[in-house]
């Protein structure tokens, strides 16, 4: 295998695949990033057995050939590289890879060819094409929600549901949830529901970000899902098990239904929860036409802020986790927001106006 490409575009492809190859597998291969050279172009790809991504790129290629090599140790010495172009090629007396650019040759150690898994070309049959950036935004709005949490895996991913002329992407840690309604400009040619790791997805915004607007095409093969856009292809397993039912967790009817200025309510909350320590609340109290917000930590100090809101009725206060209450704040795009309540100790709603946006459900905190 020989082949000789932009180090520019090496390294922007390799800095994408690098972040999804394994960090602890005893297979030394998903360690590495696989160098293919076949036609006019060089692949790379990489995988951790569950989240894998191959990207393509203009190459000169003088023989074919692929090769796997440690991802971190190349990604290392292509972003030292100064040359407009760095070659590759396979040394078949040792097995080692040559890379050259300019002054600079390295001679890297391969990794087993053989226990590189097979990341297949998707089938164009029953595909969903879908605006990129429209679809990563979705994904983006929600994310805050899904759980860290390895033991409940069916939380850990995004609740992926494209109709006709709507995406809904849904998250959830049992502690909040958030729901994004986004209408489509034209009707989709099929339909798609998942339950994808939050993970791949925020690969998938990366890849998609900062490029120009593109189509995606998202399909799913056995427990498989599979993304395409710009001339990468992302790969992940689906999350096995029944996503909650979050219709249900949604309330009817609310006691308080308040119009607030988002960026206002957003900036309070940030300033009250630098005093919401050690797992300490944000209080919201509200008396008629105001808001007072606040936090204390023992020991450390408290913060009180008020502002005018249009509320009316017997006083009422509920207590949030600081940082919840920032993610679905700091997650709404709209000049308003609407904010909704029931009780004490029931969930606070705060959703974006109209009929179709962003909902974001948030427990309370027993005061």
């Amino acid at each position: 295998m020989k082949l000789a490409v932009s180090t520019t575009t090496l390294l922007r492809r390799l800095q994408a695949v690098s972040r999804v190859a394994s960090t602890r597998s005893a297979v030394m291969a998903l360690s590495g990033v696989l160098v293919k050279a076949a036609g006019d172009r060089c692949e790379l790809a990489a995988t951790d057995a569950e989240v894998g991504m191959k990207t393509r790129m203009s190459a000169e290629v003088s023989s074919e050939g692929a090769v796997v090599l440690p991802s971190r140790l190349l990604l290392d010495v292509v972003r030292a590289l100064k040359g407009e172009k760095v070659a590759i090629e396979l040394d078949g007396g040792d097995g080692s890879a040559v890379l050259s650019c300019g002054g600079a040759r390295f001679r890297l150690r391969t990794l087993r060819l053989e226990d590189f898994p097979a990341l297949e070309d998707p089938s164009p049959d029953g595909a969903v094409k879908i605006p990129a950036k429209t679809f990563t935004s979705t994904a983006m709005k929600v994310a805050r929600s899904a759980s860290h949490d390895e033991t409940r895996p069916v939380l850990t991913g995004i609740l992926v549901s494209a109709s006709e002329s709507e995406l809904v992407m849904v998250a959830t840690d049992s502690y909040r949830l958030s729901v994004q309604r986004t209408a489509l400009g034209a009707p989709l040619s099929g339909r798609f529901e998942a339950n994808v790791p939050a993970r791949a997805l925020a690969e998938l915004a990366r890849t998609v970000e900062g490029g120009e607007e593109s189509e995606l095409s998202m399909s799913q093969r056995d427990s498989q899902v599979i993304f395409e856009v710009q001339g990468t292809t992302l790969y992940s397993r689906l999350i096995d098990g029944q996503f909650p039912n979050y219709r249900q967790l949604l309330p009817t009817s609310v006691e308080h239904e308040l119009l607030l200025s988002t960026d206002e309510l957003r900036e309070v909350v940030r300033r009250v929860s630098l005093l919401a320590q050690k797992n300490t609340p944000v209080r919201l109290s509200f008396t008629e036409g105001q808001l007072t917000l606040s936090a204390q930590t023992p020991d450390v100090g408290e913060a009180v802020e008020s502002i005018p809101v249009p509320f009316a009725g017997e006083p009422f206060e509920i207590g949030f986790n600081p940082d919840f209450l920032r993610d679905g704040l700091e997650s709404v795009d709209t000049e308003e927001l609407v904010l909704k309540l029931m009780s004490p100790l029931r969930p606070g709603l705060i959703e974006s106006p109209g009929e179709a946006g962003f909902t974001y459900l948030v427990m309370p905190i027993r005061l």
